[in-house]
């Protein structure tokens, strides 16, 4: 297997591009995605540039840290009220965690999705929103 990096947002992810000799099949597969994975993977990728504990976000989202790990890894189906509560605690609009997840899983199941709000625009309504100096949610 060969691993190549690939960016979204900011944040590198190492992807598996099959063997190098290989020969690609006629049709291209996809892996399943599973949404709880992919939400799980951004909370703990946002938790974790922070510099914070599963402790300290768990206590501040009133969630156990059992059940956050649970949710980091992709074991549990958070509901919308979780989720909610959990980006508050990290300081991170729902909207944006969103965002994230959904271009992770575009990324997977292979499809190209323009973004069409220009970059200043979003680095001005993320500094509006959470009050970071502007970093978008990648830098957060």
């Amino acid at each position: 297997m060969v691993k190549q990096p690939v960016t979204v947002n900011g944040v590198v992810r190492w992807r598996d591009m099959g063997e190098a000799h290989s020969v690609q099949p006629d049709k291209e597969e996809h892996k399943m995605v599973v949404l709880r994975h992919e939400i799980g993977d951004v909370l703990r990728d946002v938790r974790q540039r922070q510099g914070r504990t599963l402790r300290e976000v768990s206590h501040s989202a009133r969630v156990s840290l059992g059940y956050l790990s649970e949710v980091e890894r992709g074991q549990k189906e958070a509901s919308s009220e979780l989720l909610s509560s959990i980006c508050t605690a990290l300081e991170v609009p729902l909207s944006l965690m969103l965002r994230e997840v959904s271009d992770r899983i575009a990324l997977a199941e292979g499809v190209v999705i323009p973004d069409t709000v220009p970059l200043d625009l979003t680095n001005e309504f993320a500094m509006d929103v959470d009050g970071r100096n502007g970093k978008p949610l990648a830098s957060v």
